[in-house]
């Protein structure tokens, strides 16, 4: 009997730690902050509830309260967005809603960077250096086109892998290098 209660306890100081844990996370800001759009509050919910269904099939959303008013992320977007950190991840809080982009795909700006996802190549973080120089080259429409992989660590460097090349960032020098 001592046993039960004693686990009943523990869950019980577990539910609140992880809540007070979220509610720093995702509520808290620093006052200096603010004007870098910081996430003041995350709510997920399931878009299955909603009866919606978005990108091949994810059914979670989470609507993040910014200054310029509540965005909804959702779907695979989300899923990658959870996997970074989320509000209090590299990619901060979300500028504005998802968009669409070409051949069915979708993309949606971060403070950080962006999250770009197509049916054929999955959901990638394009930020900094590597996401100027494939914006510079047409984005998704481009020659270069949808991410197929995060940007990785290389000696001097990052380097983005995608469908039609590779965009490297190393001592500073950024090179577009289109499949042959």
């Amino acid at each position: 009997m001592e046993m039960h209660h004693f686990a009943r306890r523990t869950a019980g100081f577990t539910a609140v730690t992880a809540t007070a844990a979220l509610l720093l996370a995702t509520g808290c800001g620093n006052d200096d902050d603010k004007d870098k759009n910081s996430a003041v509050s995350m709510t997920t919910t399931s878009a299955a509830a909603h009866g919606e269904e978005h990108m091949s099939g994810a059914a979670e959303e989470t609507k993040i309260a910014t200054q310029g008013g509540d965005i909804t992320v959702s779907g695979i977007i989300f899923d990658k967005y959870v996997q970074s950190g989320g509000p209090t991840g590299p990619l901060g809080a979300p500028l504005k809603s998802q968009e669409d982009a070409p051949d069915d795909g979708k993309w949606q700006d971060f403070t950080g960077g962006a999250i770009v996802w197509s049916k054929d190549s999955g959901a990638h973080i394009v930020w900094g250096e590597v996401r100027k120089a494939w914006e510079d080259n047409g984005g998704p429409s481009g020659k270069i086109g949808y991410p197929t992989s995060d940007e990785k660590d290389i000696p001097g460097g990052k380097e983005s892998d995608f469908v039609g090349g590779t965009i490297t960032w190393v001592d500073g020098n950024t090179t577009v290098t289109p499949k042959s």
